[in-house]
């Protein structure tokens, strides 16, 4: 199919979505699905935890499709509305656990040799889960989408400092994950 032609269908399928289509609306959360589903799973602790995030994300495409500009990407406001949605879930569940994100002390930590690009998607996923909510939110905005820490700070009410902090000891956590990943598979392989 053509790029033209590609462009033309979702055109149509969004225009039905718009006039409440159920038909539309289902088929295209099944053709996005795949991809909403990878932007959920790095913010997302679990697989369930991320449908939900996922399920909040098109309920708001839905209810919200008629602010899409047409010259702009769909995937790309998909992207923003999935992300958005990580991040209100992350606030409801911080706003239940009466915890707040912390302001903590900037830390310097030095750079360490990119460790990340010797893994597997799946392994990266699976230790990015493994950090705690707030750091796990600032690592994803900051390194996997691009957001700058004024705008992290913004979202989700903090300071600079804080977004700052937490992306350095997300980065901390993550490297401590990927020694002892390392040396669970060099105690593997020796034995």
């Amino acid at each position: 199919m053509s790029n033209a032609s590609n462009i033309s269908a979702l055109t149509d399928l969004l225009a039905g979505c718009l006039r409440n289509h159920r038909q539309s609306q289902e088929l295209l959360y099944r053709q996005f699905y795949g991809y909403a589903m990878s932007v959920c799973m790095r913010y997302a602790p679990t697989r369930e935890e991320a449908l939900e995030v996922l399920n909040d994300g098109f309920l708001k495409v839905f209810t919200r499709l008629d602010q899409y500009d047409p010259a702009q990407p769909f995937k790309g406001w998909l992207r923003r509305i999935m992300i958005n949605a990580a991040v209100d879930q992350y606030r409801r569940e911080a706003r239940h656990q009466h915890e707040g994100v912390e302001k903590i002390e900037l830390t310097a930590v030095a750079e360490s040799a990119d460790a990340f690009s010797q893994l597997a998607h799946e392994d990266l996923l699976a230790l990015i889960q493994r950090l705690s909510p707030a750091y796990r939110l600032a690592f994803n905005l900051y390194v996997m989408d691009g957001f700058t820490h004024e705008e992290i700070a913004s979202q989700l009410g903090i300071s600079v400092g804080a977004s700052k902090s937490n992306l350095a000891r997300a980065r901390e956590n993550l490297r401590q994950l990927l020694k002892q990943l390392n040396y669970d598979e060099y105690a593997r392989a020796n034995r």
